[in-house]
């Protein structure tokens, strides 16, 4: 969730003086791009997961604090809510068994942390939303101990000026608010990183929005709010609205949200930090006492800490990272597109889907931004979001097609020429990518699996609170089992 921030209040000074730090950090990153002084000869991948903690009967526990005592991991980190954690999976490189040793890691620590649970009659469920939440669980009481989400909530209801609404028309309509920004712990997510060379960064950026809506359609998990049956990803309306400091006539005047897709392809990393700058105030105006220019010019690496904390409180779907790593400096693409879940192996093969398209894409003599409006990628994010793997898309060359056909006819192919650039072993390659061909072919994703469940068991008398607390039981089971998802009926 970002840096820990422990200042309380802030006066207009700080934000006038932070503003200026801000900009001189941008500044001195701009000088850092045209002198090429980044890492990225040899790539690294990354992967962090949310997890949403239930009790052993289906109910969210709001224990992070002692969960993650009893843990005692310095992987597994406390997230938003007290019914979240987060594990920070160590990065590797793709070549040499990368994605198996990834889903061997993850699922070793998962192991491990789920023991350690179960101990204090808690267990560990990866699912976008967690379906047995309830209005309860939505106030400011919910949220982590750490200072900086309680700050966070603060600034961004203050900026707001009133409670947060939350409106949701799908299967079914959802109408709610909040006085925190708790609505968005409800909201956990796969990140999925990439490391790349300034030059490679707007291909990879611009690849990874072309393909976001792709990603919603085979990897839907997230079918249930507060009782309702929404959008087969609900977290992408949830936390577009969970995080929004604009007031109605803000949104009317043309403001940016601050959970934003964009508004057009990058030439340059540059340009959404320079967007940043621009179009958004500040949430947390904490200003350090360095120099940045000084400590380039002196031969070492700035940290350009105000510019890294304000990109940390705008969550773009695929956001720029700038990272220092033992004094080196390295830039990443972020994909914050995906749900959890519903298994390791599930969750590998959206990486391994999302890593090989995006290099074959990124790669492309072509590029395919030059044939694809920005504003398509955009709608076809939403209508994914909205049907998952029932979506309609666009797509060059081909107008408009389903998602599942595009992805068996034309994509799947394409990931699997990345993953092969990657240097992944074709073995590999065939078994991750055939967890997401299988998912066109029978339609099943979590989110599908997940309704269908839960309408059989109204069906067959049980209340909907019954149903989805039965229902997200039997997932838990079988997400331990590793079976992926189109398997489990």
């Amino acid at each position: 969730m970002g840096e820990e921030v422990s200042q309380q209040e802030f006066t207009r000074a700080d934000r006038t003086r932070h503003r200026e730090k801000v900009r001189r950090n941008l500044d001195v990153f701009a000088r850092m791009l045209r002198e090429s002084r980044f890492e990225a000869a040899d790539p690294m991948t990354g992967l962090e997961v949310e997890l949403n903690l239930i009790d052993n009967a289906g109910d969210p526990a709001l224990r992070n604090d002692e969960v993650l005592s009893a843990i005692a991991d310095p992987d597994f980190q406390t997230e938003l809510g007290q019914f979240n954690l987060e594990i920070n999976v160590p990065p590797r490189r793709l070549a040499d068994r990368g994605l198996t040793r990834f889903e061997e890691g993850l699922r070793e620590s998962l192991n491990r942390a789920e023991a350690k649970a179960a101990e204090l009659d808690t267990r560990l469920v990866m699912v976008g939303i967690l379906p047995t939440l309830a209005e309860g669980h939505m106030g400011p009481d919910a949220l982590s101990n750490n200072p900086r989400y309680h700050l966070l909530s603060d600034q961004i209801l203050a900026a707001r000026g009133e409670d947060i609404v939350i409106d949701i028309s799908g299967v079914e309509r959802l109408v709610t608010s909040a006085d925190s920004i708790v609505p968005e712990a409800a909201c956990t997510s796969t990140q999925l990183h990439i490391q790349v060379s300034p030059e490679d960064f707007a291909p990879y950026w611009n690849a990874s929005q072309a393909i976001a809506g792709i990603q919603l359609a085979v990897g839907a998990n997230s079918a249930f709010l507060l009782g309702r049956e929404l959008w087969r990803e609900t977290r992408i309306p949830l936390f577009e609205q969970a995080t929004d400091t604009r007031s109605e006539e803000l949104k009317v005047q043309g403001v940016r949200p601050r959970v934003w897709f964009g508004e057009r392809w990058a030439t340059s990393i540059f340009d959404l930090f320079e967007e940043n700058v621009r179009y958004f105030p500040a949430l947390l105006p904490v200003t350090e006492d360095d120099d940045p220019l000084a400590e380039l010019e002196a031969g070492r690496t700035p940290s350009l800490s105000e510019l890294r904390l304000h990109n940390g409180t705008i969550y773009r779907w695929n956001r720029p990272v700038y990272d220092v790593v033992d004094d080196r400096p390295h830039l990443r693409v972020e994909n914050r597109v995906l749900a959890a879940g519903p298994t390791v192996v599930d969750t590998m093969a959206n990486a391994a889907f999302y890593f090989g398209l995006t290099r074959a894409l990124a790669e492309d003599e072509r590029p395919l931004w030059s044939r694809m409006s920005f504003s398509a990628a955009e709608e076809n994010f939403h209508a994914a979001a909205k049907l998952g793997i029932d979506a309609q898309v666009y797509w060059p060359g081909v107008g408009q097609v389903e998602a599942t056909e595009l992805v068996l006819r034309r994509l799947l192919p394409l990931a699997r020429e990345g993953l092969t650039a990657w240097g992944v072993d074709p073995q590999e390659s065939d078994r991750y990518l055939g967890i997401i061909e299988q998912r066109c072919l029978t339609g099943v994703t979590g989110a599908s699996w997940y309704v269908d469940r839960v309408r059989r068991s109204q069906d067959q008398g049980a209340t909907r609170a019954d149903a989805l607390r039965g229902v997200l039981l039997d997932y838990a089971e079988r997400m331990q089992t590793n079976d992926p998802v189109h398997t489990w009926d």
